[in-house]
């Protein structure tokens, strides 16, 4: 896991624009461990889901925001610090908070995602 370097991150944002990717976005606010504390969750889970977008991009001084327009809305992640471009060339996006756990990512990929 590398903190993001915008320039590489916008590289591929930029790859995979125009054509039709698989996307994964998932927030949470500690819906997970809500068995520990008594505290509000939420959270929002979209896997596998077909999209082509006509621009994206990177914002922000970190943590990052990314944007994705389509030609009816928008797809939008903010609180992004980390990035894996991994062995099967997919971008993965995290946002990891200041506790070390995993609060939203964003994953972009040709091929679907695991089940």
């Amino acid at each position: 896991m590398n903190t993001i370097d915008t320039q590489i991150v916008q590289q591929y944002i930029n790859r995979y624009q125009g054509t039709e990717v698989y996307l994964h976005l998932e927030t949470t606010s500690g819906a997970y461990a809500t068995h520990h504390e008594k505290k509000f969750t939420s959270g929002a889970f979209i896997r596998n889901a077909k999209v082509s977008y006509l621009h994206g991009k990177i914002t922000g001084a970190g943590p990052y925001r990314v944007g994705l327009e389509m030609a009816d809305g928008w797809i939008y992640a903010e609180g992004l610090t980390h990035f894996i471009l991994d062995e099967q060339d997919r971008l993965l996006l995290l946002g990891i908070d200041y506790d070390g756990k995993l609060a939203v990512t964003l994953e972009l990929s040709a091929t679907p995602f695991p089940k």
